[in-house]
């Protein structure tokens, strides 16, 4: 397959009017003029051509969420997101009782990384709780967070597979410095609904955690005394998510993030669940009820309790608020690959890897998808 004629999101960042090359499910060229002799021609007409999105945060779409723990969820959720241009994922579970998570863990083991034609790829799993605060819960259950322990996440890791990717955590709680020093041995270690003063987050981040999880949700405000997890993060370089539906942040504050954290350091994510995709109403999540209204989801106490707008569609928002789009780009693709170590397989166009390639026109629609190098209706 060669794709002629687009503009190609290149892995330094940057456009270009380039070819691109697909062999065996992998790019195995990028240039001009590449021969199209004796191959499959995609015309681009000038349009965009981006890797595939990658989603490290959310929990469901269509009906089904990752806490069922079942195989047909994750079938439901995974065609879903292809057909919106997100070819990989993690699954993300919410804070439950150690069995319903290890069982959970233990369904999704033989699923990590197996390629079907019609859905986007399972990469692994982000476990977002239950070591959690009270104070800083959210939508997570009170019922079920407890103290982070070791031997409790190998136990789960141990029933995926070590396919678990993520691990979230309030630094704060008993436990948490030597917890973090052990996981991210593991993982990625993302602080999350946590009450951490700015100390403590830094103490946090000297001992191995590297991310945090929907910025400015599930946290301190950041003060100019007091600036806390927010404020650490910059310090130390860590990747940030951002849930850019307009509901969770508001649009000067996604740009500003960009300009604070950098380029190469913001993930954007979905943190979708189950109601994404269908109509206002009433779900369930982690064991809660929630109401759905138009863009945004909440518990009985107003509380925000994910998002239901798929990557895509935060991408193409966070341009509309004003991000450029090569950073929006890069938030969406290789970012959140790099932080969950996912990068020598996916997230941007190069030679060597995966060919999950999306073609979008200039008002940012998806037009075509290719999936393993494969052209997918």
């Amino acid at each position: 397959m060669i794709i002629k004629n687009g503009t190609v999101f290149c892995d330094d960042g940057d456009f270009r009017k380039l070819d691109v090359e697909v062999q065996n499910g992998v790019i195995t060229a990028i240039g001009e003029n590449i021969s199209d002799s004796a191959a499959e021609v995609i015309y681009a007409h000038e349009d965009y051509i981006v890797p595939g999105f990658v989603d490290i945060h959310s929990h469901g779409a269509m009906g089904a969420d990752f806490s069922d723990g079942t195989a047909d969820a994750v079938q439901t959720i995974a065609k879903y997101y292809l057909s919106n241009g997100i070819t990989s994922f993690l699954g993300t579970t919410m804070s439950l009782p150690e069995k319903q998570l290890v069982d959970i863990c233990g369904v999704y083991c033989p699923l990590i990384n197996v390629l079907h034609s019609d859905r986007a790829v399972f990469r692994g799993i982000h476990l977002e709780g239950p070591y959690f605060s009270q104070e800083r819960r959210g939508a997570q259950n009170p019922a079920y967070l407890v103290n982070p322990d070791i031997t409790m996440f190998s136990r789960m890791n141990e029933a995926s597979g070590d396919a678990v990717r993520m691990i979230a955590v309030a630094p704060e709680l008993d436990g948490a410095m030597d917890f973090i020093e052990a996981a991210s041995k593991v993982c990625t270690v993302s602080l999350a609904h946590s009450t951490a003063n700015c100390e403590t987050a830094k103490n946090a981040f000297s001992r191995g955690a590297d991310h945090v999880t929907h910025l400015f949700n599930g946290m301190n405000p950041m003060s100019h005394r007091e600036p806390g997890i927010i404020g650490a993060a910059s310090d130390y370089n860590a990747f940030v998510e951002l849930i850019a539906d307009g509901i969770h942040i508001h649009p000067t504050v996604v740009c500003a993030v960009f300009k604070l954290y950098g380029e190469d350091k913001v993930c954007l994510i979905s943190d979708s669940i189950r109601a994404c995709g269908l109509t206002d109403g009433q779900y369930d999540l982690g064991g809660q009820m929630i109401t759905v209204k138009g863009k945004s989801a909440t518990v009985s106490d107003n509380t925000l309790a994910g998002s239901v707008t798929c990557l895509a569609d935060c991408m193409r928002n966070a341009v509309d608020f004003g991000v450029p789009l090569t950073k929006a780009l890069k938030a969406a693709t290789i970012n959140p690959s790099i932080s969950v170590g996912l990068d020598k397989e996916i997230g941007s166009l190069s030679v060597g890897k995966r060919a999950d390639i999306l073609i979008l026109d200039r008002e940012l629609a998806l037009k075509k998808i290719i999936f393993n190098g494969k052209q997918i209706d």
